[in-house]
């Protein structure tokens, strides 16, 4: 018989299970995350098959837990849902579950300002089913204090490499069984890419399309600054539609940066986009802003002010507002 509660250990993992409930709605309760939970037979083990996002909780001046960007990331796991067409628990369970886990890890430690948790929400299409039957999927939320990058880390930046994802840019239109827009479990390929790099002298990956287009990292989002032939310098992030993941990172730094009158730009971009550039950086929720400082073995410029400011504008976690759909937003004039 599963227990009704579970007390977590000080600086233990939170884990959160969203449970079917007596009126079938999912329902939050906290589990051991240290005993199994998921079915040999789950389909997100045995074939890859589910859905994550992985966002941020930082502790305020009071030592409160407060999630960052929860909306735009419960937002991006609805749409890789109906990629899948996997019945995934609403935003409102999601919110729940969260909520609970926050509750539990500060009733469980003693927070201060500061400190990080990375909170990573799952879900899965669940069991192997009978045929003809509707799997039950399995959803989870677990909390665990984040890595924090050291400024060293940063003010150094990463080495990447440059590496074919294998697929043209026209791939997700005509192939959209590729889910290449869809934030799922199937990441072997990804963290092969990153083994490849560190066994090459470099630190982190930047996909391109088999036709030359930049794309994404393999956890992360690719922004560059860079002034074009008009005159007017630019924050730039690769288009969307080629094939690559909605960024909520960067859509927090664009709307932010559009209200400061920066002129922004989606792309496409290309390798040689990267010549010339004042800086290119890869973001994402837990790491944040993280400046490139070679690629391919070339060194490019590393802009320590843009950095802070990007960063700055990641941390204030304002509204993404449309530029979390990836999409083109008109910019400043």
């Amino acid at each position: 018989m599963r227990p009704t509660s579970f007390s977590p250990a000080a600086g233990s993992p939170v884990l959160v299970l969203l449970e079917t409930d007596t009126d079938g709605a999912p329902a939050p309760r906290l589990a051991d995350p240290a005993v199994p939970h998921l079915s040999v037979t789950d389909q997100g083990v045995t074939r890859g098959d589910g859905i994550f996002e992985t966002a941020l909780a930082v502790a305020d001046g009071l030592g409160t837990l407060r999630m960052r960007k929860l909306g735009a990331h419960l937002g991006r796991l609805a749409a890789s849902a109906a990629a899948l067409e996997l019945a995934a628990p609403e935003a409102a369970a999601w919110e729940a579950a969260v909520a609970l886990g926050l509750r539990a890890f500060t009733e469980a430690n003693d927070v201060a300002p500061g400190d990080r948790l990375a909170v990573r929400l799952t879900v899965t299409r669940g069991p192997d089913a009978a045929p003809g039957a509707v799997p039950t999927p399995t959803a989870w939320a677990l909390l665990s204090p984040a890595p924090v990058v050291e400024d060293e880390e940063r003010r150094r930046g990463l080495r990447v490499l440059l590496l074919d994802r294998g697929i043209d840019s026209q791939a997700p239109e005509r192939s959209p069984w590729l889910l290449t827009g869809a934030k799922t479990l199937s990441y072997a390929v990804n963290m092969a890419a990153l083994r490849y790099a560190r066994a090459h002298g470099a630190d982190d990956v930047v996909f391109t399309s088999a036709d030359g287009y930049l794309l994404e990292g393999p956890t992360s989002t690719v922004l560059i600054v860079r002034t074009g032939e008009d005159g007017v310098r630019r924050l730039l992030t690769p288009l969307r539609q080629k094939g690559i993941l909605a960024g909520t990172s960067q859509a927090v730094i664009f709307a932010a940066a559009h209200a400061d009158g920066w002129e922004l730009g989606y792309g496409p971009l290309v390798p040689a986009d990267l010549k010339g550039a004042e800086g290119v950086w890869l973001v994402s929720s837990v790491r944040g802003v993280l400046p490139v400082r070679a690629v391919d073995g070339v060194e490019i410029p590393v802009d320590h002010e843009l950095t802070g400011m990007l960063q700055a504008h990641l941390d204030a976690d304002g509204d993404p507002g449309r530029h979390v759909s990836g999409d083109p937003v008109p910019t400043a004039g």
